[in-house]
């Protein structure tokens, strides 16, 4: 989720929001197709205008544009992307009772496939973010969605354990770039005052996207009319809701593809004046419909950020020197965020970060089948002498009360969501990120000393209700702690952290559920102790401008 092109086609290929615009007469094309302005020429232009016409910051051109319809518009088309990322990861823990039997799995082969799409995310997460620093967000956000949902779809006719592996894993790539990438095309549209309980609002789509997942679960997996053979492929149900699971993806890119316009904050960083007052103007006409305002004329400040130097590194060398020319450059944002006055908020967020994804995705992602493991009564740990997975009769029928169990431990997201929009800006994103880590922490410890199902359901509700306020508290604070040019880089290389913890994880859950579940589930509470602990050390960012 190319965007580059030659100014000949750019009128052809703006996306239809975007119509209607022009080029200003003196501007001159780089190789890569983006606006470098002619020094001599067009910014004597501007410096003559500048005198008749105001020059507003990031911040002011923003608050001249309002708030209103465009941002609520934002919100759905973010909110519907940040959805499709979840689906596409929580899909596989629903899959775990019924494909066990049909892909012939072990635990330590539920514990590999539960991690293979967090394997994706890590190799994508950095690659994807850098990636948008350097060419935008919106054409990032295309390419990663369409990865994410093309090879999610595919995994749905795959005969043998290691291609769906394979395929999850891809699709792992794509969801790695979407994540980050949304948050800061997102936040960069936001006005100050208002951007802590927008991304708060974005964040609970996350919710949407799980309690989505589990109920397509709940409806497609037990059905026995969704089985039918494709060959010498025994399609069973679950295939047709990995199908299912694809399909939020897709339909993302493709809006993104046709209506959404560039973050005006990455066009101001790349020196494009022209195209972010275009889309400064688009928020303002849809912002200001029906009041009979006029948009007001103005002019940006705006960096000069010329990209002409890496194709003329590209044209030099031999391969691996250009190879190790690329690496190194890609490694520049890296050494920037450890570093400086930015280095002591970095290792936080490290350490935050791998606390929260190890305990978070570890636990979340083998919830249903704790569940199934409670069915007959006792805690999740007192009922491990499962049937053997080679025996199809321990799959089916599909019992359906583990899926309604998901779903409600789903729905319970709800209220952590709600409270995180109404206290996000008066109270700041620092200190609901470690109250919510500690309370997780005691919830998860909770869980483990329970006797019997219906304690066990209570509790993984709190847990859910209560860890995602630390995920949006998480994501308002990494927007803000990091500048434009290091925004969706930072983001992609702290997410990738989390994908290795969310790796490890799932790996420990899947060697130790049958031998000693106690280990993991205290572990998951000492990490988001410790997380919640760490997050003190973070700068308070409540209402802070973008820098």
């Amino acid at each position: 989720m190319s965007r580059h092109m030659r100014t000949g086609d750019v009128e052809a290929r703006q996306p239809l929001l975007l119509t209607g615009g022009h080029l200003e007469p003196n501007e001159l094309e780089s190789d890569e197709g983006e606006i470098i302005f002619d020094r001599s020429t067009s910014n004597i232009e501007h410096e003559a205008r500048g005198s008749a016409q105001r020059r507003l910051t990031y911040e002011e051109a923003v608050e001249e544009a309002g708030f209103g319809l465009f941002h609520w518009l934002l919100l759905v088309v973010c909110g519907w992307a940040n959805a499709s990322d979840a689906v596409e990861i929580l899909c596989v823990s629903f899959l775990l009772p019924t494909a066990r039997c049909d892909l012939l799995l072990s635990s330590s082969d539920k514990g590999l496939l539960t991690a293979s799409i967090f394997l994706g995310m890590m190799v994508g997460g950095y690659m994807w973010g850098y990636l948008a620093d350097q060419r935008g967000r919106r054409r990032v956000l295309v390419l990663s969605l369409t990865v994410n949902g093309l090879f999610g779809g595919l995994a749905s006719v795959a005969p043998w354990f290691w291609l769906f592996l394979l395929l999850r894993f891809v699709s792992g790539i794509g969801v790695g770039g979407s994540i980050p990438v949304i948050f800061s095309y997102f936040s960069e549209f936001m006005p100050r005052l208002r951007r802590g309980a927008m991304i708060s609002a974005l964040a609970t789509f996350w919710m949407a996207g799980n309690i989505l997942a589990a109920g397509l679960a709940w409806l497609v997996i037990p059905r026995t009319w969704a089985h039918f053979s494709l060959g010498t492929l025994d399609f069973q149900s679950w295939r047709l809701f990995v199908v299912l699971c694809s399909v939020p993806s897709l339909t993302s890119a493709l809006v993104f593809r046709l209506l959404m316009p560039e973050s005006p904050k990455f066009l101001m960083e790349a020196g494009r004046e022209t195209e972010a007052i275009r889309v400064f103007r688009l928020m303002f006409e849809l912002n200001m419909r029906g009041k009979r305002k006029a948009f007001p004329e103005f002019g940006l400040c705006t960096s000069s950020k010329h990209r002409g130097e890496p194709e003329e590194t590209r044209a030099r060398g031999s391969c691996r020197e250009r190879l190790a020319s690329i690496l190194k450059k890609g490694l520049v944002p890296i050494k920037q965020m450890f570093k400086g006055p930015l280095k002591s908020r970095s290792i936080a967020l490290l350490i935050i970060f791998y606390c929260i994804s190890f305990s978070y995705y570890g636990l979340w992602m083998w919830l249903p089948e704790l569940f199934s493991r409670v069915e007959a009564g006792g805690s999740p740990c007192a009922n491990v002498s499962l049937p053997s997975p080679l025996h199809n009769q321990s799959c089916y029928p599909v019992k359906t009360a583990v899926y309604m169990e998901g779903f409600i431990t789903a729905a319970s997201n709800l209220p952590g969501n709600i409270f995180t929009i109404l206290m996000m800006d008066s109270t700041g994103g620092k200190a609901l990120l470690s109250c919510s880590l500690v309370v997780s922490s005691l919830s998860v410890f909770l869980i483990y000393v329970v006797q019997t199902k219906a304690q066990s359901v209570v509790l993984s509700c709190v847990f859910s209700g209560v860890s995602v306020i630390a995920w949006n508290a998480l994501d308002v604070v990494g927007t803000e702690l990091y500048p434009t040019q290091l925004r969706s880089s930072a983001l992609g290389f702290f997410t990738g952290v989390g994908r290795v913890a969310a790796i490890m994880g799932n790996v420990v859950f899947g060697k130790l559920v049958d031998s000693n579940c106690a280990v993991p589930i205290l572990m998951v509470s000492a990490l988001l102790l410790t997380g919640g602990l760490v997050g003190l050390l973070l700068p308070q960012t409540r209402q802070t401008e973008l820098t």
